[in-house]
């Protein structure tokens, strides 16, 4: 067997066969391969058009295409591109298996390339296959393209929507999964009630009448165009965005306050200033000894901030029941308690909540969270950080529903 015979059995380039190989000078620190290929003259091209065999071919034009390297060697194939000269279709390109109409990778290639990207950065790809950073984006994109699709928007019934960051100066995302099969469904610019609506739009009338539950935080936009779209639908708050906003509104407020209170006791005032995180974390989550005793003095040496931390664990403790009945009669003695503290924040906020006692006792009948969307969110961060960012938000959020397919079945 012939070194072409060789090359032409292990390169298995469809309707083509190889006229000769030789080594070119390396470029930029790698060895590089050229094949040129010519078409068989005794297989007919395939109309890219019809799909027919035509034997007759209108003009041709040689192109430089990409292949995977062959023994580490960058490999350069020069191809006869031929336009046949169909009865039915006129001037068509010949269909190739191994090369896309406009390619200038071959299709192995591009799928190498896009597995890459599944976990390396785009330019760490780019430079292991010596190609630029545009074309690799591309490759990837289309990849993504073609392997995603439109999703399958058939048989969602329950849902939960969340923000992340895109960018610095507050510009946020929205994601929405489904919340039984785990998989990505929709994302988009934005945290606004418009800006949620063309999922709903995607769903239409019959999908959106489907809806049965929706777990979100305490997002006033997301609520107005969820109750719009699917009036039908429960809305869930969870417990993570509940007590996030709590330690926000109630335990900040009042640690402030008391700060400011102490200004005539400056190492009395540094200790409260200084003592946020403290009081923000799950007491079972502080690991270090001496945190923990500063803590309980903390407590100790103030009263509110007493208060606020203790009815923040039990606030918890809601979550817990499931029977309605049970978590309404929690939530009474727990309303009480924080009213009668009479610590402005913590009234204000168990009043508010008040309001939307229904969507937070709805987690009796719906058990989900949006714990699941924190940690897609938390492998949205890793994703971002692996490409130094993203400019192109098509190129981003496809990267994520690729990164949650969901569960098989």
């Amino acid at each position: 067997m012939s070194v072409y015979d060789a090359t032409d059995f292990l390169g298995e380039w469809e309707g083509y066969e190889v006229e000769s190989v030789r080594r070119l000078h390396r470029r930029r620190g790698h060895s590089r391969i050229r094949i040129e290929l010519v078409p068989r003259e005794d297989q007919p091209g395939r109309c890219s058009g019809c799909g027919r065999r035509v034997a007759s071919v209108h003009d041709t034009s040689v192109r430089v295409v990409r292949d995977l390297p062959i023994l580490e060697a960058q490999t350069e194939l020069v191809v006869a591109r031929r336009r046949l000269a169909c009865p039915r279709c006129g001037p068509k390109l010949e269909r190739l298996s191994w090369l896309s109409p406009w390619g200038r990778v071959t299709n192995r290639l591009a799928e190498s390339v896009a597995r890459l990207c599944q976990h390396m950065a785009v330019k760490h790809v780019a430079q292991y296959f010596g190609l630029s950073w545009d074309r690799v984006k591309g490759i990837d994109k289309r990849w993504l393209r073609k392997s995603l699709g439109p999703v399958d928007l058939s048989g969602v019934e329950v849902i939960a929507m969340d923000e992340f960051a895109i960018q610095k100066g507050h510009r946020y995302a929205t994601v929405i999964v489904n919340a039984i099969s785990k998989r990505v469904l929709w994302v988009g610019r934005g945290r606004g009630r418009e800006d949620i609506r063309p999922f709903f739009e995607l769903l239409g009338l019959q999908g959106r009448s489907r809806i049965k539950a929706v777990a979100m935080d305490m997002n006033a936009g997301y609520v107005e165009e969820v109750r719009s779209q699917c009036p039908q639908a429960e809305i869930v708050y969870d417990l993570f965005h509940v007590v996030a906003r709590y330690g926000h509104e109630v335990i900040d407020r009042v640690r402030v306050d008391e700060a400011n209170r102490l200004r005539q006791d400056p190492k009395g005032r540094q200790i409260v200033k200084g003592s946020r995180w403290l009081l923000l974390r799950n007491y079972r989550n502080i690991d270090k000894h001496e945190d923990r005793v500063r803590l309980q003095e903390l407590l100790s040496a103030n009263r509110s901030l007493a208060k606020v931390y203790i009815l923040k664990d039990d606030l918890k403790h809601l979550w817990d029941y499931r029977y309605r009945g049970a978590a309404l009669c929690f939530w009474n003695q727990w309303y009480r308690r924080a009213v009668r503290s009479r610590i402005a924040p913590l009234v204000k906020f168990a009043r508010n909540l008040k309001s939307h006692l229904q969507t937070v006792l709805a987690h009796c009948r719906w058990r989900l969270s949006t714990s699941l969307l924190e940690g897609i969110n938390n492998k949205i961060k890793v994703i971002k950080r692996v490409a130094y960012g993203f400019r192109d938000d098509e190129y981003f959020f496809l990267k994520i529903r690729a990164a949650f397919p969901g569960n098989p079945g």
